[in-house]
Protein backbone atom coordinates (compact mmCIF):
# COMPACT_ATOMS: atom_id res chain seq x y z
CA UNK A 1 0.00 0.00 0.00
CA UNK A 2 1.17 3.34 -1.06
CA UNK A 3 0.29 6.10 1.36
CA UNK A 4 1.84 9.94 1.88
CA UNK A 5 0.77 12.63 4.32
CA UNK A 6 -2.36 14.78 2.78
CA UNK A 7 -2.57 18.25 2.52
CA UNK A 8 -3.38 19.97 5.55
CA UNK A 9 -6.05 22.62 4.35
CA UNK A 10 -9.83 20.52 4.74
CA UNK A 11 -11.09 18.50 2.00
CA UNK A 12 -13.75 16.36 2.56
CA UNK A 13 -13.31 12.92 2.39
CA UNK A 14 -13.17 11.13 -1.74
CA UNK A 15 -13.25 8.26 -3.82
CA UNK A 16 -10.67 9.38 -6.65
CA UNK A 17 -10.73 7.20 -10.06
CA UNK A 18 -9.97 7.63 -13.52
CA UNK A 19 -12.22 5.37 -16.17
CA UNK A 20 -9.38 4.34 -17.51
CA UNK A 21 -8.17 1.81 -14.66
CA UNK A 22 -9.33 -1.43 -14.23
CA UNK A 23 -8.16 -1.53 -10.51
CA UNK A 24 -10.80 1.81 -9.71
CA UNK A 25 -13.13 -0.38 -11.48
CA UNK A 26 -12.74 -3.12 -8.92
CA UNK A 27 -13.11 -0.54 -6.28
CA UNK A 28 -15.70 1.38 -7.56
CA UNK A 29 -17.89 -2.17 -7.45
CA UNK A 30 -17.30 -2.31 -4.30
CA UNK A 31 -17.25 1.89 -3.09
CA UNK A 32 -20.93 2.80 -2.53
CA UNK A 33 -21.37 -0.11 0.08
CA UNK A 34 -17.43 0.16 1.88
CA UNK A 35 -17.51 3.83 1.60
CA UNK A 36 -21.44 5.19 1.92
CA UNK A 37 -21.82 9.11 1.37
CA UNK A 38 -18.03 9.64 0.54
CA UNK A 39 -17.92 11.72 -2.49
CA UNK A 40 -16.64 10.42 -6.13
CA UNK A 41 -14.32 12.74 -7.81
CA UNK A 42 -13.01 12.05 -11.57
CA UNK A 43 -9.39 12.59 -12.15
CA UNK A 44 -7.11 11.99 -14.87
CA UNK A 45 -4.61 9.28 -13.80
CA UNK A 46 -2.15 10.04 -16.37
CA UNK A 47 -1.37 13.11 -14.69
CA UNK A 48 -0.38 11.74 -11.31
CA UNK A 49 3.38 11.22 -10.28
CA UNK A 50 2.85 7.61 -9.86
CA UNK A 51 -0.08 6.54 -12.00
CA UNK A 52 0.13 2.37 -13.53
CA UNK A 53 -0.10 2.84 -17.59
CA UNK A 54 -0.63 -0.34 -18.34
CA UNK A 55 1.56 -0.03 -21.13
CA UNK A 56 4.91 -0.01 -20.35
CA UNK A 57 5.62 -3.96 -19.59
CA UNK A 58 9.16 -5.06 -20.28
CA UNK A 59 7.30 -8.19 -22.19
CA UNK A 60 3.57 -9.83 -23.40
CA UNK A 61 4.21 -12.38 -20.46
CA UNK A 62 4.53 -9.49 -18.11
CA UNK A 63 1.84 -7.59 -18.73
CA UNK A 64 -0.64 -11.06 -19.31
CA UNK A 65 0.42 -11.86 -15.79
CA UNK A 66 -0.52 -8.20 -14.37
CA UNK A 67 -3.75 -8.93 -16.06
CA UNK A 68 -4.36 -11.76 -14.74
CA UNK A 69 -4.19 -11.01 -11.46
CA UNK A 70 -7.08 -8.29 -12.05
CA UNK A 71 -9.18 -11.06 -13.42
CA UNK A 72 -8.33 -12.94 -10.54
CA UNK A 73 -9.52 -10.27 -7.63
CA UNK A 74 -12.70 -9.56 -9.78
CA UNK A 75 -13.73 -12.94 -9.61
CA UNK A 76 -12.75 -13.08 -5.72
CA UNK A 77 -15.06 -9.92 -5.41
CA UNK A 78 -17.85 -11.89 -7.04
CA UNK A 79 -17.77 -9.60 -10.07
CA UNK A 80 -18.52 -11.19 -13.79
CA UNK A 81 -15.55 -12.31 -15.72
CA UNK A 82 -13.70 -9.17 -16.75
CA UNK A 83 -13.79 -8.42 -20.42
CA UNK A 84 -10.71 -6.54 -21.79
CA UNK A 85 -11.46 -3.77 -24.34
CA UNK A 86 -9.61 -3.07 -27.40
CA UNK A 87 -7.94 -1.41 -27.41
CA UNK A 88 -6.12 -1.50 -24.02
CA UNK A 89 -5.20 0.37 -22.40
CA UNK A 90 -7.34 3.51 -24.17
CA UNK A 91 -7.52 7.00 -24.08
CA UNK A 92 -9.74 8.31 -21.28
CA UNK A 93 -9.88 11.90 -21.40
CA UNK A 94 -12.91 12.17 -23.77
CA UNK A 95 -14.62 10.01 -21.28
CA UNK A 96 -13.43 11.95 -18.03
CA UNK A 97 -14.35 15.08 -19.39
CA UNK A 98 -18.07 13.43 -19.51
CA UNK A 99 -17.28 11.78 -15.72
CA UNK A 100 -16.62 15.80 -14.77
CA UNK A 101 -19.90 16.55 -16.22
CA UNK A 102 -21.85 14.24 -14.46
CA UNK A 103 -20.94 15.16 -11.27
CA UNK A 104 -21.35 18.85 -12.31
CA UNK A 105 -24.72 17.71 -12.38
CA UNK A 106 -25.12 15.01 -9.53
CA UNK A 107 -24.68 11.84 -11.42
CA UNK A 108 -21.28 11.16 -11.12
CA UNK A 109 -21.83 7.68 -9.21
CA UNK A 110 -24.35 6.26 -11.85
CA UNK A 111 -22.27 7.57 -14.84
CA UNK A 112 -19.07 5.98 -13.29
CA UNK A 113 -20.44 2.82 -12.93
CA UNK A 114 -22.19 2.70 -16.23
CA UNK A 115 -19.43 3.45 -18.06
CA UNK A 116 -17.04 1.21 -16.37
CA UNK A 117 -19.27 -1.60 -16.74
CA UNK A 118 -19.25 -0.46 -20.28
CA UNK A 119 -15.29 -0.99 -20.51
CA UNK A 120 -14.61 -3.96 -18.10
CA UNK A 121 -17.73 -5.84 -18.04
CA UNK A 122 -18.74 -5.61 -21.61
CA UNK A 123 -15.51 -5.09 -23.27
CA UNK A 124 -16.22 -1.97 -24.88
CA UNK A 125 -13.25 1.22 -25.28
CA UNK A 126 -14.35 4.41 -23.97
CA UNK A 127 -11.91 6.00 -26.37
CA UNK A 128 -14.94 5.57 -28.53
CA UNK A 129 -17.96 8.38 -27.87
CA UNK A 130 -20.11 6.40 -28.93
CA UNK A 131 -19.47 3.83 -26.38
CA UNK A 132 -19.26 6.79 -23.69
CA UNK A 133 -22.89 7.87 -25.05
CA UNK A 134 -24.29 4.86 -24.16
CA UNK A 135 -23.19 4.72 -20.31
CA UNK A 136 -24.13 8.31 -20.22
CA UNK A 137 -27.60 7.21 -21.51
CA UNK A 138 -28.15 4.50 -19.12
CA UNK A 139 -28.52 7.13 -16.26
CA UNK A 140 -30.52 9.56 -18.22
CA UNK A 141 -27.75 11.59 -19.75
CA UNK A 142 -28.63 12.87 -23.14
CA UNK A 143 -26.30 12.09 -25.92
CA UNK A 144 -26.35 14.96 -27.62
CA UNK A 145 -25.71 17.03 -24.17
CA UNK A 146 -22.69 14.94 -22.99
CA UNK A 147 -20.97 15.31 -26.46
CA UNK A 148 -21.78 19.02 -26.07
CA UNK A 149 -20.55 19.06 -22.33
CA UNK A 150 -17.33 17.51 -23.48
CA UNK A 151 -15.55 20.13 -25.35
CA UNK A 152 -16.67 22.93 -22.45
CA UNK A 153 -13.69 24.71 -21.48
CA UNK A 154 -15.73 24.65 -17.61
CA UNK A 155 -15.01 20.97 -18.21
CA UNK A 156 -12.10 20.52 -19.35
CA UNK A 157 -10.49 23.01 -16.79
CA UNK A 158 -12.68 21.39 -13.92
CA UNK A 159 -10.90 18.18 -14.26
CA UNK A 160 -7.52 19.59 -14.90
CA UNK A 161 -7.66 21.60 -11.46
CA UNK A 162 -9.33 18.31 -9.52
CA UNK A 163 -5.99 16.15 -10.91
CA UNK A 164 -4.49 19.10 -9.80
CA UNK A 165 -5.85 19.26 -6.06
CA UNK A 166 -5.50 15.16 -5.95
CA UNK A 167 -2.19 15.66 -6.53
CA UNK A 168 -1.22 18.32 -3.94
CA UNK A 169 -2.89 15.83 -1.44
CA UNK A 170 -0.44 13.43 -2.16
CA UNK A 171 -2.71 11.35 -4.59
CA UNK A 172 -0.18 9.55 -6.94
CA UNK A 173 -2.81 6.58 -8.87
CA UNK A 174 -6.13 5.56 -8.28
CA UNK A 175 -8.01 4.20 -7.29
CA UNK A 176 -7.68 6.11 -3.73
CA UNK A 177 -9.74 7.33 -0.98
CA UNK A 178 -8.40 10.74 0.82
CA UNK A 179 -9.70 9.95 4.40
CA UNK A 180 -10.07 13.64 5.24
CA UNK A 181 -6.27 12.79 6.73
CA UNK A 182 -4.17 11.33 4.27
CA UNK A 183 -4.50 9.11 0.72
CA UNK A 184 -4.90 5.13 1.12
CA UNK A 185 -4.09 3.90 -2.28
CA UNK A 186 -4.96 0.41 -4.13
CA UNK A 187 -8.26 -1.51 -4.68
CA UNK A 188 -7.30 -3.89 -2.17
CA UNK A 189 -7.24 -1.03 0.60
CA UNK A 190 -10.78 0.00 0.10
CA UNK A 191 -11.95 -1.70 3.39
CA UNK A 192 -8.95 -0.48 5.17
CA UNK A 193 -9.71 3.16 4.30
CA UNK A 194 -13.50 3.07 5.62
CA UNK A 195 -12.21 2.21 8.68
CA UNK A 196 -10.22 4.90 9.10
CA UNK A 197 -12.86 7.29 8.17
CA UNK A 198 -15.35 5.15 10.51
CA UNK A 199 -12.94 5.84 13.38
CA UNK A 200 -12.18 9.78 12.29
Amino acid sequence: MRQMAGSSTAEPPGFFFDLASPAAYLAAERALQVLPGVEWVPVLARDLPGAETYDAFRCAEERDIALAAIERAAAGYGLQALRWPDPFPFDSLFAMHVATYAKQIGRTVAFALAAFRQAFAAGRSLADPENVAIAAAACEMHPAAVLKAADLRGVQDALRAATARATQLGLRDVPAVWTGERVVHGEAQLERAASELVAA
